[in-house]
């Protein structure tokens, strides 16, 4: 980890070190297009952003792609307070009929994996031709089922880290960067 940032805005005072760079953080997003590019070359696959965390991530993830794509929007939830419900209620459905379609789950970090196995499940009963979750983010230590990213940007360690789209009370997701946050 880098060493704390300067403090030059109210978000920044609350970050005690930045976990990745604004230049790390377009090399993996740029590693991942140039992978998600290959392997869907000559396809029109369907980018379904998983809202809010993934936003910032998919903008700029989209941009690194070099084939035609779509994009839908979802919003999901399993938590009841802080604690998993064991179902998923789904707050904001695809407006895109998805049934035989290549479905790339755009999401911001896999990490209990709770709520992105929920949706995994949801989305395979509507008959995709394929589905795949492409994670910015992959973080093994705090998985609590088994589930895997198919495209990952990297893999982080057991902290708690925010910016770039990932939110504390929803919180410092505008950050341009990701950080720990202050305890």
């Amino acid at each position: 980890m880098k060493n704390a940032v300067n403090a030059t805005n109210e978000l920044e005072k609350d970050i005690v070190g930045v976990v990745y760079s604004v230049d790390e953080i377009q090399a993996m997003v740029q590693k991942v297009g140039k992978q998600l590019s290959r392997d869907y070359a000559g396809k029109n696959p369907l980018l379904v952003v998983v809202l809010k965390g993934s936003v910032v991530f998919a903008a700029d993830l989209m941009r690194a792609l070099t084939i035609a794509c779509e994009v839908d929007f979802i919003t999901v939830s399993s938590y009841v307070g802080t604690q998993s419900s064991g179902t998923i209620n789904v707050i904001h459905d695809l407006r895109t009929d998805i049934s035989g379609r290549d479905v790339i789950i755009v999401e911001d970090i896999v990490d209990s994996g709770l709520t992105l196995s929920k949706l995994k499940e949801l989305l395979l009963q509507r008959n995709p031709a394929s589905l795949k979750i492409c994670a910015l983010l992959d973080k093994p230590s705090g998985r609590k089922v088994e589930l895997a990213a198919d495209y990952a940007g990297d893999e982080v360690g057991d902290k708690f880290i925010v910016g770039y789209g990932l939110d504390y009370n929803e919180k410092y997701r505008n950050l341009p960067y990701i950080g720990v946050l202050k305890n």
